[in-house]
C-alpha cells in the first residue's frame, strides 16, 4: 500500500492521543482541578493559553524546520516532550509548578500535533488531499470518545495517577507511530499520491497552476489578501473550540448540574458528529468550493454554541453537541488542504507556521475570554454569547478569500 496511507493511519493515531489525553479532556482537569486547588476559572484558562502561545511562537521556525529537514524528527522529539510533561503534572503542588509542567506539555504537543502531522500528509497527497487530512482527522475526533473513560480515571484514582499514566501511554503508543512518519516521497522513491511516475502538480482545474506559474513563497503569500482572511478565519473558529475544549464541561457541571462523568458523555456526543462532519467533508473536500464548506462549519459552531449557553433541557445541549461536533469535523481538515490548494506546497510549512501568529489570537482569546467574563458574571453565558458570534464573523472571512493568482514561473 502507498506509503502515505500508513502515514495517515500513524498521524491519526497520535492525533487520538493527544486528543483523548490531553485536548478534550482538558476541561475535565480544569473542572477537577477547580474543586481540588481552588484555583480560578482565569487562573487555569492562562495554562491553555500559555499552549497556543508557544505553539505561535514555535510555528515559523518549526514550519522552516519542517520544509527544510521533513517532519518525522520533530514527532518523535515531541511524543517524548509531551509524554515527560504529562508525568510533571502528575506531581505539581502550586499554580506555578502547573504552569511549568504544561508548558513542557505544551511544547511537546507542538512538535507532533496537526502542524507537523497536517505537513505531511501534504507533501504525500495532492489529488486526494482533502480525503487525508480529512481521515486523519478522524484520530482528533475518536479521541473525544474516551474522554468519559478518562473522566472515570480522575475519579476514581485521581487526577494525579491520570496525569502520570497518561504520559506513560502517550510513549509507549505515540513513539512506534510517530517513527511511520516520513518527509517528502521524492526522498524515499515515491510519488505524490502513490503514482507510478512523478505526478504533475495537479489533475484538479481548482488546484493546478497554469503553465508558467509556481507554487508561493511564503513572503509572496504574505502579500495576498488570501493568506490574511484564511488565518482570521481560522483564528475565529478557534475561538469557538478551544472555549469548548476547556469550558463547555465546567459550564456542563455548574450551570447545568451535571457530574462530570455525565457531562463527558455530551463530549462524546460532540465527538460521534465530529466524525460524522469528518466523513462528509472527506467526501465533498475535493469536490466542492472549500471556502463555501468553510464557511457553512463556523455557522455550525456559532449556532451549537448558542444552544449550549442557553440550554434549559437536554434536547438543547445535544443540539450543541451535534452541530458543534458536525461543524468543526466538517471545517478542520479543510482548513490545512485550502491553504495547499491556494499556495502549492513548496514553502507550505512556513506559509503554516506563519498563519499560527494570527490563529493564536482565537487559541487565546477564546479560553480567556469566556473564563474571565465566567469569573466577572458568575457564569458563562456572556462568554460564551460573544464567541458564538465571533464565529458568526468568522464565516465572512472564508466567503472573501478568494483563490491568489500565482506567481510567474
Amino acid at each position: 500500500m502507498f506509503h502515505g496511507w500508513w502515514m495517515v493511519a500513524a498521524g491519526s493515531g497520535i492525533q487520538f492521543l493527544q486528543s483523548c489525553l490531553l485536548l478534550q479532556s482538558f476541561g475535565a482537569y480544569v473542572a477537577v482541578l477547580q474543586e481540588d486547588r481552588g484555583w480560578s476559572k482565569t487562573e487555569l484558562s492562562f495554562a491553555a493559553a500559555l499552549h497556543q502561545m508557544e505553539a505561535a511562537i514555535l510555528g515559523p521556525l518549526l514550519g522552516w524546520f519542517i520544509d527544510r529537514f521533513g517532519p518525522q524528527g520533530v514527532v518523535r522529539i515531541g511524543v517524548l516532550t509531551l509524554g515527560s510533561g504529562f508525568m510533571l503534572l502528575s506531581q505539581v503542588e502550586s499554580l506555578a509548578a502547573f504552569y511549568g509542567a504544561f508548558i513542557v506539555v505544551a511544547l511537546g504537543s507542538s512538535l507532533c500535533g496537526f502542524f507537523p502531522l497536517n505537513v505531511s500528509l501534504i507533501y504525500w497527497f495532492e489529488k486526494k488531499r482533502s480525503r487525508a487530512l480529512s481521515t486523519l482527522g478522524f484520530g482528533l475526533a475518536l479521541g473525544g470518545i474516551a474522554v468519559p473513560l478518562v473522566a472515570w480515571f480522575m475519579a476514581t484514582y485521581g487526577w494525579r495517577a491520570t496525569a502520570f499514566g497518561s504520559g506513560v501511554v502517550f510513549i509507549v503508543l505515540g513513539f512506534p507511530l510517530a517513527s511511520v512518519m516520513r518527509g517528502r516521497p521524492a526522498l524515499y522513491g515515491e510519488a505524490v499520491d502513490g503514482e507510478t511516475a512523478p505526478a504533475p502538480s495537479s489533475t484538479s482545474p481548482a488546484i493546478a497552476p497554469r503553465a508558467g506559474t509556481r507554487d508561493f513563497t511564503a513572503r509572496e503569500a504574505l502579500r495576498t489578501p488570501a493568506f490574511w482572511l484564511l488565518s482570521l478565519g481560522h483564528g475565529f473558529a478557534l475561538f469557538v473550540v478551544t472555549a469548548v475544549n476547556v469550558h463547555a464541561i465546567s459550564h456542563l457541571k455548574e450551570g447545568l448540574g451535571y457530574p462530570v462523568e455525565t457531562a463527558a458523555l455530551y463530549i462524546m456526543l460532540m465527538t460521534l458528529a465530529q466524525i460524522g462532519g469528518i466523513a462528509i467533508g472527506a467526501t465533498i473536500g475535493d469536490r466542492f468550493d472549500k471556502r463555501l464548506i468553510c464557511a457553512g462549519g463556523m455557522l455550525l459552531h456559532m449556532s451549537g454554541l448558542l444552544f449550549l449557553t442557553y440550554a434549559t433541557n437536554a434536547a438543547m445541549v445535544v443540539a450543541f453537541a451535534l452541530l458543534h461536533g458536525t461543524g468543526w469535523g466538517l471545517r478542520g481538515p479543510i482548513m490545512h488542504a485550502i491553504r495547499a490548494d491556494y499556495f502549492g506546497v513548496s514553502a507550505i510549512g512556513m506559509i503554516l507556521g506563519l498563519s499560527f501568529l494570527i490563529i493564536v489570537v482565537g487559541q487565546i482569546g477564546g479560553p480567556l475570554i469566556t473564563g474571565v467574563l465566567a469569573d466577572a458574571t458568575g457564569n458563562y453565558r456572556a462568554g460564551f454569547t460573544v464567541i458564538a458570534l465571533l464565529a458568526g464573523i468568522g464565516s465572512l472571512f472564508f466567503l472573501l478569500a478568494r483563490k491568489p493568482s500565482r506567481p510567474a514561473a
